[in-house]
């Protein structure tokens, strides 16, 4: 068991599953999390969903109960900015000059939202959208109905504001750089399921398109006009064109970054006693022998439970399959598998029309990646298909497709 100083920078889902594990683990040392905001770790998948959309109070937001952190003897600091990390000396600075010693340190520094260099992007009613304030804010904003949105990005975030947006009764156009929404995530088919769905709720769809300026008065954005031309009336821009990994205190701390900061399986960085976890961890995945970063919250969860006991010198890898799931309008969608591995039109089981189906996507016969959509929560599809990719034997497209096959038949026996 590791003695010492346990330092953990980042107040989001990581690191609190960090802290939470470490205590589950047995660690009774020093262990302090410093949070940049001044909110206590929480959860930002409700934050474009239910919470946005009012049906989730701040209660669903919290990683841990009130008061968790004092009684378990977790320093909580909060608006506490790492600003030097010296992994020789094993000590992080704090913006206020404080220093603080370590003998293992956990970097979540998340990621923070990339912005377009476009005029007008600083105008009031204009925003990024990656916090539990932008989440309220926007909230504010919708609710009334009856307003012109423009959201810019047609990735899962953007989809989900449009939604909520549009639920709250705007009018809402979307820009893009892509034929259709998602292409690079899920391909060209399923995103035009995805444009379908947005477009039967009245949402308007410029792509590909990009905002050449954002227009105002007074200060206020009035309008976005768009590289073709076209301007489009706006009482809120949304900009949502991904996020880019925090790696400033590693980089300045000399260590190996690559899309993020490096990491072995078991959340490793190449400066001893230094880890990282969540957004902005480029881990080596067991299973595909690459390195993957992922920015969703079941990577956030996975990892900090990973990082903490490699910290306590326990074994642990980062195995988990990746997952995640998005709700828009009356679609609930779930997937499981690698991104990076599927590619090509996938294989279907049920019908779009239906908005009911099972996708799957192989890469020499093995199931890499799959998504099932408004499948009854019942089956478990996704335990089944995190079992397949898993298992990384070959399936038949033919098995896959057919409904009269269980899914659960074609995972090799244990």
């Amino acid at each position: 068991m590791a003695s010492g100083n346990i330092v953990i920078v980042g107040g989001g889902l990581a690191g609190a599953t960090a802290a939470k594990t470490l205590r589950a683990e047995g660690y009774d040392g020093p262990v302090v999390l410093l949070a940049e905001e001044d909110h206590p770790p929480y959860l930002r998948p409700p934050l474009s969903k239910d919470y946005l959309l009012g049906r989730a109070g701040d209660d669903a937001l919290p990683v841990v109960p009130d008061g968790w952190y004092e009684d378990n003897g977790v320093e909580l600091r909060l608006g506490a900015a790492a600003a030097a990390v010296d992994p020789e000396a094993r000590r992080v600075t704090l913006g206020d000059g404080q220093g603080l010693d370590y003998s293992s340190l956990l970097l979540a520094t998340g990621a923070r939202p990339r912005r377009i260099p476009v005029p007008g992007s600083d105008l009031d009613g204009v925003s990024t959208f990656r916090t539990a304030d932008d989440s309220r804010r926007l909230r504010e904003g919708l609710a009334g109905g009856g307003r012109n949105v423009v959201m810019i990005g047609s990735g899962w975030i953007g989809l989900e504001l449009a939604a909520a947006a549009s639920t709250y009764g705007n009018r809402v156009t979307l820009l893009g750089l892509e034929q259709v929404p998602l292409e690079a995530a899920v391909g060209r088919e399923l995103g035009g399921f995805f444009r379908s769905l947005h477009e039967d709720h009245g949402v308007r769809f410029r792509l590909p398109a990009s905002a050449a300026a954002i227009k105002g008065q007074s200060g206020r954005v009035t309008a976005v006009e768009t590289d073709a031309g076209e301007v489009l009336p706006a009482d809120l821009v949304i900009i949502a064109v991904g996020v880019i990994p925090e790696v400033a205190l590693a980089d300045a701390a000399g260590i190996a970054l690559r899309n993020g900061i490096l990491t072995d399986a078991s959340l490793r960085t190449s400066a001893p006693g230094v880890f990282a976890a969540g957004d902005v961890a480029n881990a080596l995945h067991p299973y595909t022998g690459e390195h993957h970063r992922s920015e969703h919250w079941a990577n956030a969860l996975a990892g900090g439970k990973v990082a903490a006991k490699a910290m306590l010198g326990l074994e642990a890898a980062l195995d988990a399959v990746p997952y995640f799931y998005t709700d828009q309008f009356d679609v609930s969608m779930e997937y499981s598998g690698f991104a990076s591995l599927a590619s090509g039109p996938p294989t279907l089981r049920g019908s779009f029309e239906a908005r009911e189906f099972l996708a799957f996507w192989q890469r020499e016969g093995r199931v890499v990646a799959g998504m099932s959509v408004n499948w009854p929560r019942s089956a478990k599809p996704q335990q089944t298909i995190k079992k397949l990719i898993a298992a990384g034997t070959a399936v038949s497209p033919a098995d896959l497709a057919d409904p009269g096959v269980p899914l659960s038949g074609l995972v090799p026996a244990a």
